[in-house]
């Protein structure tokens, strides 16, 4: 009896891990994005608050990466995390290449950081529309990603009004990330936030 009541708690919390939906693919997709960033950690000396938020920055990506595919790997839903992220990676990795600042090693992996991170959600957000709804928690850290980039733009408007900086890739990189944002933030707002479970069309 105590084995059978065992296995049931096993059962119940391994669904509830399961239902969170978070797509280990964009997780992937974040660290490749951290990494090509900031690999000017071995090149160039801010601050130690610089150095060590970038450390940080690298270290829970990839933690996160672990975690999803080691750690919980029995909680981790596979068969809906099905973005094929070579659609993405390839393209921003050519578009680098052909528009950036500078044509050279560093430059071009911070350019192509910046494009991947605007589309790296999307294995996440078609994770969501191919189960047709997420929960709650998930709802809340999806919006709080979106919110995070969406923040950059104002911090952009603030820089140029202020200091008159204006780097126009960054710039369009985030305004398309906002743009994936959209439609989740509207039914974040329209249900969400009134208590109901976020669903979107399958």
């Amino acid at each position: 009896m105590v084995e059978h009541s065992r296995r049931a708690n096993i059962q119940v919390k391994c669904l509830l891990y399961q239902s969170t939906s978070i797509s280990g693919k964009s997780q992937i997709l974040f660290a490749i994005v951290f990494t090509t960033r900031y690999l000017d950690l071995f090149t160039n000396y801010i601050s130690l608050y610089n150095t060590f938020m970038k450390v940080v920055y690298v270290a829970s990506s990839y933690a996160t990466v672990w975690m999803i595919y080691s750690k919980f790997k029995a909680t981790y839903d596979g068969n809906h995390d099905t973005f094929r992220v070579e659609f993405l990676i390839v393209p921003t990795a050519i578009l680098s290449f052909l528009v950036n600042h500078d044509f050279t090693p560093l430059e071009i992996l911070w350019t192509f950081s910046i494009y991947l991170e605007s589309v790296a959600i999307l294995p996440q957000l078609f994770m969501v529309s191919k189960t047709g709804e997420a929960e709650t928690i998930t709802s809340h850290y999806l919006f709080a990603l979106g919110i995070y980039r969406t923040l950059y733009l104002f911090n952009w408007i603030w820089r140029y009004q202020f200091e008159g900086f204006f780097d126009l890739i960054a710039i369009v990189a985030g305004l398309v990330q906002t743009i994936l944002y959209c439609d989740f933030f509207y039914l974040y707002i329209t249900k969400v936030l009134k208590g109901k479970k976020l669903s979107l069309p399958a």
